[in-house]
């Protein structure tokens, strides 16, 4: 058996031939978006904590250095909370250049399927001190459902 006809050589072939040609109408349907790259970097970088209550769910964002109109809480699909910001990197003024810059700019955002008992009518965000603090209400217990009781008739 020869190298030539090696599944690992055809395909090592493949993506060196993918690779040496970044034409655009030669890109790979499979590579992701830049929206979705971006979006992905935004989710790893955005820690959260999430609690449960006996009442509620409430999700714990770190969002530093964003005011609260800078700040999007959002639901989708009916399930889906959305959070989301984007901290822009200050001006440059009266001359005054960085020397060093290691503060996060960019996208915040997390996703967050929530339960089922999760009432997406009854949410609440507050943020103080740089941190994020939605509260997600839950929906009471269906009512057991009591046994019918049916007449016996006499024929």
């Amino acid at each position: 058996m020869g190298l030539d006809s090696s599944p690992l050589f055809s395909t090592l072939q493949h993506m060196m031939e993918m690779g040496a040609d970044d034409s655009a109408d030669n890109k790979s349907s499979n590579a992701p978006t830049r929206t979705y790259v971006r979006d992905a970097k935004a989710m790893a970088a955005t820690p959260a904590d999430v609690k449960e209550y006996p009442n509620s769910y409430v999700f714990i964002v770190d969002m530093p250095g964003l005011k609260s109109g800078d700040i999007k809480v959002q639901v989708e699909d009916d399930n889906v909370l959305l959070i989301s910001g984007e901290r822009k990197r200050e001006e440059e003024k009266d001359g005054a250049k960085y020397v060093r810059m290691e503060r996060r700019v960019g996208k915040f955002m997390r996703k967050f399927v929530l339960p089922e008992n999760a009432n997406v009518e009854a949410i609440s965000a507050v943020c103080q001190d740089g941190v994020l603090t939605v509260t997600v209400d839950k929906l009471p217990p269906p009512e057991p459902k009591k046994p019918k009781t049916i007449e016996v008739k006499i024929a």
